[in-house]
C-alpha cells in the first residue's frame, strides 16, 4: 500500500494552493494523511477528491470548528496502526506528546504536524513522522511531504522536498 503523509496547507492564508508535485503524490496514493490545518471545508473537501475518498485527517489548532474532523484519528494499513494527531502545543513537548497520543490509542506510528518541519524519527520507542508543509507555510522553511510503502507490518518512509 502507498501512502501519501501531507499537512499544514494553511490555504489560502498562508498558501494559495498545493503544489503540482504534491498533489501529483496524493492522487497515485492508496491513502492519504492529512495532519491539519488545513484552513477550511472547502480545502478538506479538495484534499478529499485528490485522495479519491481514501483520506484520514485531523483538525488542526487554526481549523475552524466548520472543519468537522477528529482531533485524533487511527487507522490501520498493511498491518501498521498510525494515530494522527496535529500536535498543537509548545514546540517543548512535542514528540512526548505525540508519543503519549500513540500509546493512548493503541498504535504503532504516530504521525503529527503543527511545527512545519518533517522528521521521523523514534521517541520514546515509538516511531514519529511528521510531513511538515505541503506547502511551504510559514514558518517553514521548504515544501515537504512523505510518500510510504507500508505491507505486512513494515513501514518505509521517504521525504520528499520541494517536488524531488
Amino acid at each position: 500500500m502507498r501512502l501519501a503523509i501531507i499537512g499544514d496547507t494553511h490555504i489560502p492564508d498562508r498558501a494559495t494552493g498545493i503544489p503540482d508535485w504534491v498533489r501529483e503524490r496524493v492522487e497515485a496514493a492508496d491513502h492519504v494523511v492529512h495532519v491539519g490545518d488545513f484552513e477550511g471545508p472547502a480545502v478538506v473537501e479538495g484534499v478529499r477528491s485528490l485522495a479519491d475518498g481514501n483520506l484520514t485527517a485531523v483538525r488542526g489548532n487554526v481549523d475552524p470548528p466548520s472543519v468537522e474532523l477528529p482531533s485524533v484519528a487511527t487507522v490501520e494499513l498493511g498491518g501498521v496502526a498510525f494515530v494522527v494527531t496535529h500536535g498543537t502545543g509548545n514546540r517543548i513537548g512535542y514528540e512526548d506528546r505525540v508519543a503519549a497520543a500513540v500509546r493512548d490509542h493503541g498504535g504503532d506510528v504516530g504521525v503529527a504536524g503543527h511545527t512545519h518541519q518533517h522528521l521521523d524519527t523514534e521517541h520514546d520507542g515509538v516511531r514519529l513522522l511528521n510531513p511538515g508543509s505541503a506547502t511551504g507555510a510559514d514558518p517553514a522553511t521548504e515544501t515537504t511531504m512523505l510518500s510510504a510503502t507500508v505491507a505486512g507490518g513494515d513501514l518505509d518512509v521517504t521525504l520528499h522536498r520541494g517536488g524531488e
